[in-house]
């Protein structure tokens, strides 16, 4: 944390990290106070004053590497919160799903090597980062891959998290999940080429409910990653969050 705060420019310029990625002088504490968001959301989960909790933060925050900032992101946000979920809440086995149209190529960097951390993400494949491949499993098969062909849409959303994402989530029974919430596989998202409908993320959202609510109490924090076409992503993540509050 400390290096993107050192990287920070003077007021009134801006620099590049990489081809995506550039920051201005209050960037690094926005990053830092959208990780904060959600470490706040699993709190407020973990003391029982919240059922459920929606960090609408930004920058995004699934793309950053333990030693690297990209596209578009600084801190790996639901990261910090699962490592805030061990170290204050004494949380073993923590999940992360991630319906963000891109790969989150950071959290699974980090999760990959922890047998008691478990990722699984649908995106585009091929798409930035171009990581996300079936074939990546992790340390002990803890890493789902849900690669999805540009151009594809609700129908197969939806069967790759029936029958593969969601039962592996099942079967690795998190005490916590957190939600990597990108809604820019919308058909409307000009930044990539999957179809989905606002439906689709009630649906998904719903489908994890389930799950949290037999494996870990109901216990959820979602957290806002990309989005682009802001009518569609008022759209989605609103039904998200009425799906999130039982409504």
């Amino acid at each position: 944390m400390r290096a993107i705060f050192d990287l920070a420019p003077a007021a009134g310029e801006l620099i590049a990290l990489d081809a995506d990625t550039f920051v201005n002088a209050a960037s690094a504490e926005a990053a830092r106070r959208a990780a904060g968001g959600v470490i706040a959301g699993v709190d407020a989960v973990m003391e029982g004053w919240a059922d459920a909790a929606f960090a609408a933060v930004r920058p995004p925050g699934h793309h950053a590497e333990p030693d690297r900032p990209m596209g578009f992101c600084l801190f790996a946000s639901v990261a910090v919160a699962a490592r805030h979920a061990r170290a204050r809440w004494g949380l073993k086995r923590i999940a992360v799903v991630d319906f963000d149209v891109h790969h989150g190529n950071g959290t699974q960097d980090i999760f990959a090597p922890d047998p008691d951390l478990f990722y699984a993400s649908s995106h585009q494949l091929p798409c930035y980062p171009g990581t996300g491949a079936s074939s990546e499993h992790g340390a002990a098969r803890n890493v789902v891959n849900l690669p999805l062909s540009p151009g594809a849409g609700s129908m197969e959303f939806r069967e790759a998290w029936e029958y593969l994402g969601l039962p592996a989530l099942a079967a690795f029974a998190p005490e916590l999940l957190l939600v990597s919430a990108g809604f820019d596989a919308h058909r409307a998202d000009p930044l990539a080429q999957l179809r989905l409908d606002t439906l689709d993320f009630g649906w998904i959202t719903d489908r994890l409910l389930a799950v949290a609510d037999s494996c870990c109490c109901g216990r959820i924090v979602s957290a806002l990653e990309g989005g682009y076409d802001l009518d569609a992503l008022a759209a989605s993540a609103s039904l998200h969050v009425r799906r999130l509050m039982r409504l």
